[in-house]
């Protein structure tokens, strides 16, 4: 049975039952109604999640940027074409997985007219948490890469550490499997080469041991 929804423009009645939402279809089409947390009131739009009907493999990063939240598509600016020229580099075809973001709303702060990321906080993440479960549950995949701490913590419920994490399955019975690794904008921050490249590489690793894990499986 589907959890049902509260997507309302007006703020929810404990005492009236929520709308229920059927299919992947119609919470893409409901999201734009999405009053769960402030976030809304300054992003163009919300950005749902892409991908097969049914992929294996869900990635998860942090929310839109810029770009994405002007497109209405996730990971489509530069973190978006990092991340696919890794996969690319691995084997993974990005055409067969699903890509979606923790928040669905672009959270930044305006600074001349620029639009500076902000990171989203532990409201933000737990409102938006809505969503995610319901890609989560029409999707059924087998897997699920968190891309970054702010994905980490809404797909385990919990702050981590991803260092401590990152390159194993974390095993959950009859969940998905979870890889945790690092947010491509991650590589984009870096300046100095060596330190760069030291990353990039151990990114790869991560994507490969992604690639075989859901090969195996």
């Amino acid at each position: 049975m589907v959890a049902k929804s509260s997507v309302t423009a007006r703020p929810v009645d404990p005492n009236q039952p929520d709308p229920p939402i059927g299919s992947l279809a119609e919470a893409r089409a409901s999201i734009d109604e999405c009053r769960r947390c402030e976030l809304y009131k300054a992003a163009t739009q919300a950005v749902f999640g892409e991908g097969p009907q049914h992929a294996s493999v869900l990635f998860v990063g942090e929310q839109p940027g810029d770009q994405e939240d002007l497109a209405g598509k996730p990971f489509v600016g530069p973190a978006g074409r990092l991340f696919d020229s890794y996969l690319e580099r691995v084997g993974i075809d990005r055409s067969r997985v699903y890509v979606t973001n923790a928040v669905k709303h672009f959270k930044f702060e305006p600074r001349g007219k620029r639009r500076l990321h902000k990171r989203p906080d532990a409201a933000e993440i737990a409102a938006c948490r809505f969503w995610l479960d319901l890609e989560m549950q029409f999707l059924e995949p087998n897997l699920i890469v968190a891309l970054g701490a702010t994905a980490a913590r809404s797909v385990l419920g919990k702050v981590v550490t991803i260092g401590e994490l990152r390159g194993k399955p974390i095993e959950r019975g009859n969940a998905p499997a979870v890889f945790v690794t690092i947010h491509p904008s991650f590589l984009l921050r870096i300046r100095a080469r060596p330190e760069y490249e030291q990353e990039a590489e151990k990114f790869e690793a991560d994507l490969a041991a992604i690639r075989d894990y859901a090969q195996a499986g």
